[in-house]
């Protein structure tokens, strides 16, 4: 028996009515869900702060100061801040569902503000007037009062707060009072301007100095900025961004040739810590005169495993060069679809592993304890040095030149290495140290040589390398990442300011002006930030001109790619 709720109607005015309450209720439950996020992570963050406090109340009573205990406090705050950032963020998105529905809008329960100290100075920004009435046209305004916004910002160090004034007027023909609308800022009830925040997100994805420690800096310099603060604004501005990150995602994917490599990156786990991993790719097309910006693209996850490379790629047909670790192998698969990928191993690596075997200098810091320098290892390093000689003679030109200057040049001395590669290593026994790195070339020999039939191959991954240092770096001073939201948000703001650095922009002013733009922009105040952030997201084009221009980045082509 069929169910008459399971009826469809049959005139196309009912059909429409039944769409559209099907969506209107759509936007309903995912307007609750939001919520239902927002509240849950609002609440894991006061608990967790809750025990921050609790345990700090602990340690100055019984006057514990063990190093375990301090450590302890310090993942505390370290969860606490991932917490805080994660609670600022669905309060964003929970607010932008509540936009299209009926469902009432959650709002965080945060603790009063402090003012802004009176040794700052104020810079008085007064919003010009309406000369007439909009209500009725007439000119004849009487000054009511005026409404004050204070706004934190900063200028190299030194801390001012700006105020914008917004002066109430009425009109003496119809009474009716008139004033400006109120400033928009970046993050919802935001006090921040953005340069402050700016700095904020570079000193803590860029430079890895975790919230703890700059709000102990900014304390010094007489600005009192919680944790728990700092932490809201790095959420609420990484949801802001989220369509430029979505942009420089789908240009990086678009090249023809990407480097992609992978870097440890502890992420704390109940008790312990998980050793994750951080995946970069960089699309850098200057070495075969590509006219593209560079840019790189960043993942975070928990473990290594073979998917999640497939899934950062799955939409990618092109040249990925890519060390040997075999979770790429199925990106080269014949029945992948919807192409195979094209395999191109890094030479680096490969005289890396000979160089090792035949480092002079090192092994004479040994002492008693140097090995013996293997010839064979040192003979390896002067061929692949010749084959970087002319590469970099080629570096710059376009791909049809390099390719010509290769064949010519290279491809002689390439089969020459692996004539004498498969020479020697019949001479040498399995226990020899040498054996290793022969052997890790000559059963990946298609991968190395691809560089000869395309010139658009670079011989070695080194773009992905230079991209996974800061991390490689940082996690000696950040220690860990808190949670997996708060790598994946690592590894987002680390693609914007790493594509600032290929594209030579200071990652901090260029993070400010997007920041800028995306606040004063009028889908700011529809609650949209696509439109915001496609055009912010044009800063890094070289088709768009400087956006330091009073009137903000203008396009220099019909369509930009």
């Amino acid at each position: 028996m069929t169910d008459a709720a399971d009826l469809l109607p049959d005139d196309l005015a009912s059909a429409h009515a039944m769409i559209l309450a099907e969506r209107a209720a759509r936007r309903e439950a995912e307007a609750l869900a939001a919520r239902a996020q927002a509240v849950n992570s609002h609440s894991d963050a006061l608990i967790a702060r809750l025990r921050l406090e609790i345990e700090k109340l602990k340690r100055d009573i019984h006057g514990s100061r063990s190093e375990r205990k301090t450590r302890l406090l310090e993942q505390m705050e370290l969860q606490l801040e991932e917490m805080e950032a994660d609670a600022g963020e669905d309060e964003l998105a929970a607010e932008l569902a509540a936009r299209s529905s009926t469902v009432r809008a959650f709002e965080r329960k945060r603790p009063s503000r402090k003012p802004f100290p009176e040794h700052l100075p104020r810079e008085r920004v007064v919003i010009a007037a309406p000369a007439n009435c909009p209500c009725c046209g007439s000119a004849k305004l009487a000054k009511l009062g005026e409404d004050i916004t204070e706004t934190l910002e900063v200028i190299p160090r030194q801390w001012k707060v700006i105020q914008t004034v917004r002066e109430k007027f009425s009109c003496r023909e119809c009474e009716k009072i008139t004033q400006p609308p109120a400033p928009f800022h970046v993050t919802p009830r935001g006090f921040a301007g953005p340069n402050p925040l700016a700095m904020i997100l570079f000193e803590k994805f860029g430079q890895h100095q975790p919230l703890n420690r700059q709000s102990e800096r900014y304390a010094r310099e007489g600005i009192d900025l919680s944790l728990s603060t700092l932490a809201d604004q790095v959420g609420a501005c990484a949801a802001a961004l989220k369509p430029l990150h979505g942009l420089i995602e789908a240009h990086v994917l678009a090249a023809e040739r990407l480097h992609g490599d992978d870097t440890t990156v502890p992420i704390l786990a109940k008790g312990k810590t998980d050793t994750g991993r951080i995946w970069t790719y960089v699309r850098d097309d200057r070495p075969f005169g590509g006219q593209s910006p560079p840019a790189a693209l960043y993942y975070a996850s928990r473990d290594r495993r073979q998917e999640h490379p497939e899934r950062h790629l799955k939409c990618f047909t092109g040249i990925l060069q890519v060390d040997a670790y075999g979770g790429y192998n199925p990106l080269f698969k014949v029945d992948r679809d919807p192409v195979p990928l094209t395999q191109a191993l890094c030479w680096a690596h490969s005289r890396r592993k000979f160089f090792a075997l035949a480092d002079i200098a090192s092994n004479a810091k040994r002492g008693k304890n140097a090995a013996a320098i293997s010839p064979v290892a040192l003979e390896a390093v002067k061929r692949i040095d010749a084959l970087f000689d002319i590469d970099r003679d080629i570096n710059g030109l376009f791909a049809s030149e390099r390719l010509q200057r290769r064949q010519r040049d290279s491809r002689p001395l390439v089969d020459e290495l692996e004539a004498w590669l498969r020479s020697e290593r019949t001479k040498l026994s399995r226990s020899s140290p040498v054996t290793e790195p022969i052997d890790y070339m000559l059963k990946r020999w298609d991968g190395f040589t691809a560089f000869l039939s395309d010139g658009r191959v670079c011989l070695t991954n080194n773009a992905a390398e230079r991209a996974l240092r800061g991390f490689a770096l940082g996690r000696k001073s950040w220690l860990f990442a808190g949670s997996d939201r708060g790598a994946d948000r690592a590894a987002f703001m680390a693609t914007l300011i790493m594509t600032a650095k290929l594209n030579d922009i200071d990652p901090q002013a260029w993070l400010a002006e997007l920041l800028a733009h995306i606040a004063s922009g009028p889908s700011a105040r529809t609650g949209s930030s696509s439109s915001s952030g496609m055009a912010a997201a044009c800063a890094w084009c070289p088709n768009v001109s400087r956006m330091a221009s009073s009137t903000g980045p203008e396009c220099r082509t019909v369509r930009c790619a």
